[in-house]
């Protein structure tokens, strides 16, 4: 029997880099980006083993995969459908876009191409919160990008959203959740800001930290009162209009969970192609280099190999399990890893039912919503070792 494979393909270029984004991106020229798109096809046609697998999904993620000629993406398309006999007529098949980058052309590439999903990179509503975070478009062109997906076809359309950005307030951001909630996505993955190293914003927040400390107003981001807020809104209004909390960052209209991602949380093998890909054959994990020059002269040798144990393998299936609503299953973990759950973290799993945490019904294990709150600290204790 063949195993499910997901598919990813990384693009990483991108009209101009965010002011929050630490993501192996970078704008680059139309020649590179065709060497870049000819390297990746020829990365493809060399893996070996496609006969063993059906692929169930199929993502392109970047940067902007929408910075790229249709065409180019036809091109890749081409090659996966070659190289990969056996793909589920179902597959689920994603792009990501940004507002500013799309046409109707390469809307209508796309569906002949066999796309299927589109992921919209919308984050805020709100324009001077949108100038602020360095995006190239504003909320109008993304209205108009969204309508005329539906107009071309697409039914199943994810928006990206974030919250505690700079000069957000609670109620804006509950603006920009009513305006994407009526507009119908089925979609809506929502994240907290998070502060990465080596971005214009980490400078900013360490001057806004020095002011916290002198006992000054900070002028970054909002309180951590503020936050938390933000994050109790989220999961309410999504709730009103109709979508279905399944994981602790995404949200569904019934039917329409990533079912990518969903894989990757269930740790079903995937392969990636591109510039710093990673890669799950297990009880492999490795990467492709994450230089550019090294790619273009066809460097596609693998790098970071690990083997993981069965150790790593059983926390990555909580870490990555628990954070869906629905959790683990007692009786699946039981029958691949031949022991059970409720023994291996006995202690654990004792401590977390007693604080409200976890829980167990019938035969899964997942957070309850004050887990789902704390989930850093709770899935930390499932570090085995």
């Amino acid at each position: 029997m063949k195993k499910e494979l997901e598919l990813y393909l990384h693009i990483p270029f991108c009209v101009r880099k965010c002011a929050y984004c630490d993501f192996l991106s970078f704008p680059a020229e139309k020649e590179i980006q065709k060497q870049y798109v000819n390297c990746l096809i020829e990365e493809i046609r060399q893996f070996d083993l496609a006969e063993d697998y059906v692929v169930s999904t199929i993502f392109f993620g970047g940067g902007t995969p929408s910075v790229l000629e249709g065409s180019e993406i036809i091109r890749i398309m081409q090659a996966i459908r070659e190289r990969f006999p056996d793909i589920r007529e179902d597959a689920e098949i994603t792009i990501e876009c940004n507002p500013g980058t799309l046409t109707e052309e390469k809307l209508q590439i796309y569906q002949k191409a066999g796309i299927n999903r589109l992921s919209l990179g919308l984050q805020s509503a709100d324009q001077e919160e949108l100038k602020l975070l360095g995006r190239i478009h504003t909320y109008n062109q993304f209205k108009e990008n969204f309508y005329l997906a539906r107009r071309i076809g697409f039914a199943n359309i994810n928006v990206d959203l974030m919250s505690a950005l700079p000069g957000q307030s609670v109620e804006s951001y509950r603006c920009t959740l009513k305006k994407v909630c009526e507009l119908g996505p089925e979609h809506i993955s929502a994240y907290s800001l998070i502060i990465e190293d080596g971005t214009p914003f980490a400078k900013r927040y360490r001057q806004d930290a020095a002011k916290r400390e002198a006992g000054e107003k900070p002028q970054f981001l909002p309180s951590e009162d503020e936050e938390r807020q933000m994050y109790e809104d989220t999961a309410e209004i999504l709730s009103e209009y109709g979508y279905h909390r399944y994981e602790i960052s995404n949200y569904a209209k019934a039917g329409y969970v990533c079912r990518h991602n969903v894989g990757y949380w269930k740790r079903v093998d995937y392969i990636g192609f591109g510039l710093g890909a990673s890669t799950l054959q297990n009880p492999l994990r490795y990467k492709n280099t994450d230089d550019l020059q090294e790619y273009l002269n066809r460097d596609f040798s693998k790098k970071e190999l690990l083997v993981l144990t069965k150790d790593n393998q059983i926390e990555e299936t909580l870490f990555l399990g628990l954070r869906m609503m629905e959790g683990v299953s007692l009786s699946a973990f039981e029958e691949h890893f031949h022991c059970p759950l409720t023994v291996i973290y006995q202690r654990e799993i004792q401590k977390l039912t007693e604080k409200g945490l976890l829980r167990i019904e019938k035969d899964r294990i997942s957070l309850t919503e004050k887990g789902i709150d704390l989930s850093n600290m709770v899935l930390s204790e499932f570090l085995l070792g």
